[in-house]
């Protein structure tokens, strides 16, 4: 048996007003996957457990069948692994982001998604200034692609009771009201917040962005602390060899804690002017090799923290014609096989938000049958009745039954 995972990152939404009372997922032209979820089943899957903030950290864990309440212990440990980070299990491990604020208020969680280039030079120059002010002990700062970016505490200080909010989910509001809180350290977390701020006001990188009318990088905002889980492997788990097709560092993480390859695609990145084609084609190369393998697409997500559904829908129409088609062309070549498509959670283009409401699922191949014979969509879904509680149970669905 061959299977495949496509992930449409935060495809999911509610009826959009610009798409006259219509979702993106019912907006898009989407032949391939529609086909698909009439040829197989649909249904919902909890995958933001209880406890647990809506984002693809907690969400990605669970559809690939690791339980977060057991596993995750925070998104910048995932993050860190992908990187190559070597981390103690002693260490803290936060995501580090360039953000814009403006007025007190958070402007962009991606500093206008700042160049590589720019984000590591305002970074390697902060953690020299932390050093010049005597607060960098035990600190490392290890860029990233674009405005993500990792540090680490290998200071023996503890963080297990500071509360932090990712910038994403915080929109337009002000920033003082989410500043991490909680436990002994945080005042210093705030601290290297505020450090940055005075830092990157005037800083040369910040003034040529504004004289070309570029979001600025106002600050560093940490968040998503965490320390480094201890994974049981995909194989051990399910006794199947795994590759992972992703542009995003998170997602690269969780592969390598469960033991999976992440291939190395040229000309993908995490926004709408991804190379949808080379995912779609390492994709069906690698599934002659690997007993499944995951695409991820982060294309649908940043749209909606952007809130441009007209790029939401075009993200979904690129997935559809160059992954869904071809990798479900290139499964039908194998005598047996499974394909699971789905978001990790819902991203609201009208608020610009991640939501907690249990995104739809549709699954097709070998030994599935059909329940309602609808197109993929929220509402289809949810009409499905087939519901799955625990999310991290939707793999084993996904790979046993039936069979």
């Amino acid at each position: 048996m061959k299977y495949a995972i496509i992930i449409p990152d935060g495809a999911a939404d509610y009826p959009l007003e610009v798409l006259d009372g219509k979702t993106p997922f019912e907006a898009a032209r989407k032949p391939h996957t529609d086909a698909l979820a009439i040829e197989g089943r649909l249904g919902v899957v909890h995958t933001t457990p209880d406890g647990f903030a809506a984002g693809s950290d907690v969400c990605s864990m669970c559809l690939l069948g690791y339980d977060p309440a057991e596993y995750h212990t925070g998104r910048a440990p995932l993050e860190a692994a992908a990187m190559g980070i070597e981390t103690e299990l002693s260490d803290w491990v936060f995501r580090c982001n360039l953000v814009t604020v403006i007025d007190g208020l958070m402007s962009d969680h991606s500093a206008g998604h700042i160049p590589t280039p720019e984000g590591t030079k305002l970074l390697t120059d902060f953690a020299a200034h932390l050093e010049t002010q005597g607060i960098a002990d035990g600190f490392t700062f290890h860029p990233g692609v674009s405005y993500r970016n990792i540090m680490v505490d290998r200071g023996g200080r503890e963080y297990g009771d500071l509360n932090t909010v990712p910038p994403h989910d915080v929109p337009g509001e002000p920033i003082k009201k989410h500043l991490p809180k909680g436990g002994p350290n945080a005042k210093l977390i705030q601290q290297l917040i505020a450090e940055s701020q005075t830092l990157f006001a005037d800083h040369e990188v910040n003034a040529t962005r504004r004289e070309l009318n570029e979001s600025p990088a106002s600050c560093v905002w940490l968040w998503g602390c965490g320390q480094k889980p201890n994974m049981p492997t995909f194989k051990e788990l399910y006794g199947l060899s795994g590759a992972m097709i992703t542009a995003v560092d998170l997602l690269a993480g969780i592969a390598a804690l469960i033991d999976w390859d992440r291939l190395d695609v040229p000309g993908i990145t995490g926004y709408h002017d991804t190379d949808y084609a080379a995912k779609g084609s390492y994709a069906c190369s690698a599934l002659d090799v690997y007993d499944i393998v995951c695409v991820h697409v982060e294309a649908p997500d940043e749209a909606s923290h952007q809130a441009d559904a007209a790029t939401k829908v075009a993200s979904i129409e690129s997935i559809d014609k160059h992954v869904v088609g071809p990798v479900a062309e290139k499964l039908r070549t194998f005598d047996q096989w499974r394909l699971l498509y789905l978001p990790d959670h819902y991203t609201c283009v009208h608020n610009r938000k991640h939501d907690a409401t249990p995104p739809p699922f549709m699954m097709a191949g070998t030994g599935v049958s059909r329940l309602r014979e609808l197109p993929m969509s929220e509402k289809n879904a949810e009409a499905s009745g087939l519901v799955i509680e625990f999310g991290h149970e939707l793999m084993e669905y996904f790979l046993r039954s039936g069979t």
